[in-house]
């Protein structure tokens, strides 16, 4: 069976491979689920801190570097994807409207990477879904007229 602090260690690697952490954060977390799991052990409750709730709501980065050309980052978790409404329903069950109320993103800030969007509106482009759109429309005004 492996010893606390080789779970502990397990614990931290598998977070840090989802997040970037500088070594004293890695050294702080480990010590932080170290002295979890003992109290676990021991049968003693855990309770979270009012600092640890106050370090939750920070965001894991400026809304400045996290809207980037290739790369949108998460504020929350700190992970990189090209559009990030999906990875806020699924990872954090959080609507996009939630997300940019709580960080104080305006609306006209879309949340994916520019060259994705540029891509996706070429792409589009391309295909003359435009035109699709505006003919759908005119038989639609037409209809209820």
């Amino acid at each position: 069976m492996p010893t606390l602090l080789e779970m502990a260690a397990e614990i931290v690697a598998a977070h840090a491979s989802t997040t970037q952490m500088t070594k004293e954060d890695l050294v702080a977390e480990l010590a932080e689920i170290h002295n979890a799991l003992q109290a676990i052990e021991k049968g003693e409750s855990i309770s979270v801190g009012e600092t640890d709730q106050a370090q939750s709501d920070a965001p894991v980065i400026s809304r400045k570097k996290a809207f980037g050309k290739d790369k949108i980052t998460c504020m929350l978790c700190g992970k990189e994807m090209k559009t990030l409404s999906r990875h806020l329903k699924t990872a954090h069950d959080m609507k996009p409207t939630e997300y940019r109320k709580r960080f104080d993103i305006p609306r006209t800030q879309p949340l994916a990477a520019r060259n994705y969007s540029e891509s996706r509106r070429e792409m589009a482009k391309e295909r003359g879904l435009g035109e699709n759109l505006a003919k759908a429309r005119a038989a639609r005004a037409k209809k209820n007229e």
